[in-house]
Formats: structure tokens, sequence, C-alpha cells
């Protein structure tokens, strides 16, 4: 370490990845950061902006505060040996990029650090360069160094799930893994021509367990990426991408008989564009996508819309220990413009573990296997982020509210979750349950309002309204009848399907609402995300809104449920309390 503190020179130190990086390990003070780029003024801009006080905080880097940060100039281009020896950094992690650009000679800067006994890590997403980086392994070994390639959503976070999943099989079949950035993430230009490099030419997959070809940007998969207890993201097709995933995963599994990397964003129309574009590219028509690069990225920031919400999936496929069919699922949520410091969480688990005498065996490979799961989450935990697993054989024979929420179940208030303990044929009753207690009733003055609520249903207002509700379980389904001091209405609510899945659906005649369970604290809060007429899509904006959520208050099961729209204004509002039946012996 150079003096007190641990010296890291990163390359791209004030781009889109290295800003990030510096901004999230800068509150460190054992750490010096070096940000380092072609352009010292830059640099210098960007050290400046970190040190300023920020929402009546003390800026980074401050003399009391965090890391030491010096702005530098540095060029991969120029001298390296002699910058290096100036600059003298413990580590050096190059957040530059593109990897696939550069050049006759990809690995001058890794040799230059393992010749000066400098340790090294980037944040390649390249398949050639971070398959190939082993090449120097016997010389980082000979120099008592590390050189990891790869400390990036994939493949080291990816292949961090995909450690965490693998003992729950027997046997590994198929993996997927997939990146939904949100549509209002800015994309770099170096970014979107490296996609557009290999938009529809061949990408090396495996398909049957063979190599194969597929074409990049064409082939598709449909995932909804949905961590348990998460409003999901919209179900969106993946776009087959090159990564370093499909290089490395026939080593790591052997026999595995199918491989897929993707990317899915929003809004999927610019997305089918692209795909359209890479058909043209793949039938000859277009030489390459990689002169549109610029348009494409202005198309992407032009066409901004819809959540700001991103995402990625690992997903695993193959038998359990009993030899079972056995399905497995990492999903991972991030909100606003948390999504983008994903990437860059690798390298600062890696600095955290070195700052606590943890260090990587010495030599130079791939970054998978390096870092675990829980490395990654412990970072997580400074942003919205959410991300955890479901296993979908687990779902049979479980309540309906629990195949929704998956593990997220186990959060709920022991109130909530008692209320949703039964609900499957195999339950004793045949699933069959009762609920009663008190509620009041409001209900809207608007004609739309009365006409909607006299087609579903809805009770009338009233005060301290008796109320039953009997839950009936009937197949996948849940037929809820609901009493309102002797007027009684009914729903079905099932798990959705498809485009719709990890969704609970709740079916008022011919109203479909699609609904998102969401455990907040002593809340489940149900969040509506989409809804159907006959089946037909409508406009969400339009959806029938509402505060709706179940509540414990004081070991007692609380509901609010209020039904309104835009067009309707206030249909109904009922809140209230319910208490389950025990069942009687002659029905037991």
């Amino acid at each position: 370490m150079s003096g007190e503190r641990l010296s890291l020179l990163i390359i791209g130190g004030y781009g889109t990845f290295g800003g990030r990086l510096a901004r999230l390990l800068g509150d460190e003070p054992r750490l010096r950061l070096l940000i380092a780029g072609r352009s010292l003024e830059k640099a210098d801009d960007f050290v400046a902006d970190l040190r300023s006080p920020k929402d009546g905080s003390e800026g980074l880097g401050s003399s009391n505060l965090g890391a030491t940060l010096q702005a530098v100039c540095f060029d991969r281009d120029g001298d390296l040996a002699e910058q290096l020896t100036r600059l003298r950094p413990d580590l050096v992690i190059d957040a530059s990029g593109p990897f696939q650009s550069f050049g006759q000679d990809p690995y001058k800067v890794v040799r230059a650090c393992i010749g000066l006994d400098i340790d090294y890590a980037d944040l390649a997403d390249s398949t050639g360069f971070v398959a190939a980086i082993g090449g120097l392994d016997a010389q980082a070994r000979a120099k008592g160094v590390f050189a990891l390639s790869g400390l990036s959503s994939l493949p080291a976070l990816s292949f961090a799930a995909l450690d965490h999943m693998a003992p729950r099989f027997s046997r590994i079949d198929a993996v997927a893994a997939g990146i939904a950035p949100s549509a209002h993430v800015k994309i770099g230009l170096n970014v979107v021509r490296v996609i557009a490099s290999y938009a529809g030419k061949p990408v090396s997959v495996l398909r049957q367990g063979q190599p194969a070809q597929a074409d990049g940007l064409i082939e598709a998969m449909r995932v909804t990426v949905a961590p348990p207890g998460v409003a999901p993201l919209r179900s969106r097709n993946f776009l087959l991408v090159d990564a370093p995933d499909l290089a490395l995963l026939p080593g790591r599994f052997a026999g595995l008989q199918s491989s897929f990397t993707g990317v899915g964003t929003e809004p999927q129309l610019l997305q089918r564009l692209l795909g359209f574009a890479a058909g043209l590219t793949r039938r000859k028509l277009l030489p390459s996508l990689t002169p549109f690069a610029r348009l494409m990225q202005r198309a992407s920031h032009g066409l901004a819309i819809g959540e700001h919400r991103g995402g990625m999936f690992v997903r695993l496929s193959g038998l359990d220990a009993a030899g079972k069919p056995l399905a497995c699922g990492w999903h991972l949520i991030a909100e606003g413009d948390d999504g983008p410091f994903i990437p860059v969480t690798g390298v600062a688990a890696l600095v955290r573990r070195l700052l606590g005498g943890v260090r990587p065996e010495n030599g130079a490979r791939p970054a998978t296997g390096e870092l675990r799961l829980e490395d990654f989450e412990a970072e997580f935990r400074r942003f919205s982020i959410a991300s955890g697993i479901r296993v979908e054989s687990e779902g049979a024979g479980l309540p309906l509210y629990h195949r929704v929420l998956g593990s997220a179940f186990e959060r709920l208030p022991p109130a909530i979750a008692a209320m949703h303990a039964g609900g499957h044929s195999g339950s004793p009753g045949g699933g069959a349950r009762v609920a009663s207690g008190r509620a009041r009733v409001e209900r809207g003055s608007g004609w739309l309002a009365r006409i909607v609520a006299r087609l579903i249903g809805f009770p009338k207002a009233g005060e301290d309204v008796p109320v039953t509700v009997r839950f009936k379980a009937d197949g996948e389904r849940e037929i809820w009848t609901r009493d309102f001091g002797g007027k009684s209405f009914h729903s079905f609510q099932l798990e959705d399907k498809g485009r719709d899945r990890h969704l609970l659906t709740e079916v008022f005649g011919p109203f479909r609402v699609l609904v998102a369970l969401v455990p907040e604290g002593e809340r489940l809060r149900l969040v509506v995300r989409g809804w159907r007429f006959c089946g037909i899509p409508l406009p969400l904006f339009l959806a029938p809104g509402g505060e709706t959520f179940e509540e414990a208050r004081e070991g007692r099961f609380h509901f609010h449920v209020e039904i309104g729209g835009r067009l309707t204004g206030l249909v109904v509002r009922y809140t209230g309390w319910l208490e389950v039946e025990e069942p009687s012996p002659a029905s037991s």
C-alpha cells in the first residue's frame, strides 16, 4: 500500500462507470483514488464535483472525510511503464472500454501492470478479452500479482448468482441471463457501438449441448424480472447479445445443453425496430449497424419513456437432487438512477475485501467465482436495489399468495400470513375458509361510478357493517365471496402466467386486474400493474386506482380497499378488520 492508504488508479475515472466507482468508494478514508483519463481538465472537473458539498454534507475527499482524491492524466497509448511508475498505484482498475476495440495489443495495460508488480482488475464485457486473459496467468503468478477481468454484471455478478443457486441442482441443463436497463439511463456511444457491431451477426452459444451459432439481436427470450416482494418489471423480450458468459459457461457446467445472454430494453417498440434492422444485416441488406450507432443512441435517449427502473435475471433449469425437473431464477430490480451502479459493485466489493486483508489468489483469469453473491448484495444495500431467488417447482401445493410472493411471504406479519395461509385444494376442507369482522363502506357519487359498482355488485355505503369473506380454492385459483351486511359479490384470484407472470390477477366479471404484491413493514400493498376488459389490454393510466393494502394492527388483520379511476372517480372504498374463523368439527 502507498503509505497508509490503498492507492487505486481508475482508468476512465470520470467516465460512465469509472465515475460511479469513484463515487461508490469516495467515502472510504483508507483509499487514495487516482481519477485518470486522457483529459486532465475533465479529471479535475470531476474531482472538484466530488469534493463539492451536497445536500448540506461535506464533500468527498475533503480534509476529514473519505478517500484522498487526485486527478491525473493517463494515456493507455503512451509510455505505460513511465506513467505507472510515476503514479505508484497498488491496484489498477480499467473502467475505460470498450474492450472490444483495444486494437492489436489489447492486454498492454495488463502486461505493464504485471511487469511492475501491480495488481489489476477491469470491467470488461468483451467475450474475447475476458476469456483469453488466462494467457497471462503464468506471468502474473511469477510476479505475485492478480489480474482479474470481467468484474462487471456479466460475468462476475451473473456467475455469483449461478454459484449461489447451483447447489440446488444435481444436473444443470440450461442457463440464461439478461440485463434490462431503464429507458431513462443514458447509454454511452461506445456501448451502443459494441451492440451494433454484432447485430445480425453470428454469436456463439450452446444448443443441445453442442457449440452453435445464433443471430445477435434477433434470437429472443421473454422474461418477467420479478424479485420476491417487489413490483416486477413489465414482461419483455430479451434479445441475444454476445457476453463473456457464453464462452465461460461450458467450462463451469459440464454437460450444459443451452446458453443465452440477452438485453431487454424499453420501450419494446424501439427494440423491435433494432431487431428488424439486425435482420437486414443478417440478410446482407446492410453490412453492419455500426455506422448507425449515433442514430441508435439518439433514438434511445429521445424515446426515454416509461418507468425509471432497471433489472437483471439469471436463470437455471435442470434436475434437483431427487431427479425431478427444477427451474430457479435470481432476479434484481434497481430503482431510478441506481441501476448503472450495479456494474461497478464487483470492483467495490473486491476493494473492500482487500482493505479487510482478503486477497485473491495470484494469477490472471476471468473474475468468475471471485466474489460471492453476498458480497454484491452488501454493496446493493446502499441503493434502492432489491434482489432475490424464485424456485419455480416450490409453488406446487402452496397457497396462492405464497406462490405469487415466493420467499417474500415469510416477511409478512403473522396476521396477514394467517389470512392467506390456506387456499389450496390439498388443504383441510378443500382449501375453504371463512373470515368475519366489521367494515365501513363508502360509495362514489358519479353516474359512471354507480354503473360500475352496480355491474360488479359492490355493497352500499354504511358504517359498522358486518362483513364475512369466504375463500374457496378451485384448482389454481381462489374464489372470494364477500358479504357486507347481506349484500354479497364475488371475484376470483389466480397467479397469472406468460407475459403477466408473478402478478396476482383478480377477475371481476368482464374486468381482469393485474396486481403486484409488495410487503412493506406491517403492510402488504396491492399495486395495480395492468388491466383487461374481456381480455383486451387497456391503458394503465385509466386502470382502477386508489390505495389498497392489508395491514396488521395489534395482531389483527385490517384491510383498506379503494377502487376508482380517472373516468369514474371513487367507485367504492371499504375498510375494516377480519378474523379467521376456526373450522367447525363437521367441516373438518
